[in-house]
């Protein structure tokens, strides 16, 4: 469970990539070291061949030889000076070099590749080594030295590059686990906290978390959580009243159209009545009830809780768009053209569907238009249903507050539910319901559906 925390994988991906460094830092490092391991011997032979040219004789006998290679660590040493002159000191029974490596020559990844070669390797070659003399310019000089030692030398110096690998690795992971620990793991954990304490009761105003004042990211998160905290808390608060009042203005809607039922039975023997006065109000009672009941069942639908059950079938669009003509009142003059062609199928909710037209129709006939044009579009599987009518707009208020409940009516006395749950009826289907544009000539809404077929070739297109 602990290697599953943000902080030990930390310091687990530290320790690795602090391994990782040092690992592409060693093998430069060991052909380094052989080539000081070649420059210290050459420097020693150097010093030794010169013993021997300050001799009055020009020779050493044997055993001072034999002390001299021995401390160089050579089977021979050779010194070439620019004159020609050549001084040598060499062991009685020297061997024949196997491989040669002219210091001279080469470059950093001919050394690297040397390198490896003798660290992997497990016999013991003599090696024929010539580099520069280090303090006489113009001299060489040439060792016949053991290829064991020196492999012996630097497995011992990877040995002690991966302990302070190690060191380094553990030292460095152990300060970048504690500063993450103090800077964003606990930081972290006390966000993660206040989340899973607010969850379980988002109304608890004890809840909220208190910023603690960093001006870095995790201040800006907390500062942020807590003001998402508060933001939640009343509008949840805000919901639950909302919700008991729209249960209070359900219960009063189905006594209010109970009453009203009423008032519309009693009302409709006053059609009759013998009295003048009585015959010329009653048309305007029934009206004023009409719309009070029309009022209560737009309200009780907004207020139903879900969306309103979907029942899909596939039909042709046309004969939907004929009947919204004769549902409209007749007496308006409002002329229906359904500039759509014939064949187009759809698949939604007829009924839902014919209930959003005709209620854009309807808003149509209050903004005082006379013609209302239906146009269509398909394209990639999606139908678009424009409508079109040459009323006088809506107002800017209107515009504004379209399709909010109770805000967005174009008319005295409106409730602006009809296009709050058109839309809902159309986004309920996988559509939607846009307004386009409206001006002072018209007002144009469109109306999409997720899904439509063509059984004519002509359904791809609108008709002008």
């Amino acid at each position: 469970m602990l290697i599953r925390s943000l902080s030990a994988r930390l310091l687990v991906l530290t320790v690795f990539f602090v391994m990782l460094s040092e690992v592409l830092i060693f093998v430069p490092s060991v052909a380094r070291f052989r080539m000081t391991y070649f420059d210290n011997h050459l420097a020693a032979g150097h010093l030794a061949s010169l013993a021997l040219a300050a001799s009055p004789t020009g020779k050493l006998d044997q055993p001072m030889t034999n002390l001299i290679l021995r401390d160089v660590g050579a089977h021979a040493v050779i010194l070439h000076r620019p004159n020609g002159m050549v001084f040598m000191l060499d062991s009685p029974v020297a061997p024949q070099p196997d491989v040669t490596f002219d210091l001279t020559k080469g470059n950093i990844p001919i050394w690297i590749q040397r390198s490896i070669e003798t660290l992997a390797r497990s016999d013991n070659r003599t090696m024929r080594v010539i580099g520069p003399a280090p303090t006489e310019p113009g001299a060489t000089v040439e060792l016949l030295l053991d290829e064991a030692p020196l492999r012996h030398e630097m497995w011992n110096f990877g040995v002690r590059i991966l302990e302070l690998s190690i060191v380094i690795s553990l030292t460095t992971a152990a300060l970048v686990y504690l500063s993450l620990q103090w800077l964003l793991v606990r930081p972290m954990r006390r966000i993660t906290d206040s989340m899973t304490l607010f969850r379980q009761d988002p109304e608890d105003a004890t809840r909220r978390i208190a910023p603690s004042g960093r001006r870095d990211e995790i201040g800006r998160a907390e500062s942020e959580l807590a003001v998402l905290q508060e933001t939640v808390r009343q509008a949840l608060a805000q919901r639950a009243r909302l919700a008991a009042l729209g249960t209070a203005v359900t219960k009063i809607n189905h006594d209010l159209r109970a009453i009203l039922s009423t008032a519309r039975l009693v009302s409709d023997g006053l059609a009759d009545s013998a009295a003048p006065e009585v015959r010329r109000v009653a048309p305007r009672l029934f009206e004023a009830i009409d719309r009070a009941v029309a009022l209560c069942t737009r309200t009780l639908d907004f207020s139903r809780e879900g969306a309103p059950p979907f029942t899909p079938s596939r039909f042709d669009l046309r004969p939907l768009i004929e009947e919204i003509g004769p549902a409209v009142a007749s007496d308006n003059g409002l002329a229906v053209e359904p500039a759509i062609p014939h064949g187009l199928i759809v698949r939604a909710d007829r009924d839902q569907l014919f209930r959003v037209l005709l209620n854009l129709a309807q808003n149509a006939v209050e903004a005082g238009a006379q013609h209302v044009r239906f146009t269509t579009d398909v394209s990639d599987g999606i139908v678009t249903l424009d409508i079109a009518d040459d009323g006088h707009g809506l107002p800017p208020r209107a515009r504004e507050n379209l399709f909010r409940p109770f805000f967005g009516s174009a008319r005295l006395g409106g409730t602006g539910l009809g296009l709050a749950i058109a839309r809902e009826l159309m986004r309920g289907q996988g559509g939607d319901l846009v307004l386009v544009d409206s001006t002072g000539a018209g007002t144009t809404f469109r109306l999409t559906l997720p899904a439509a077929e063509a059984l004519q070739a002509t359904a791809h297109r609108a008709t002008a």
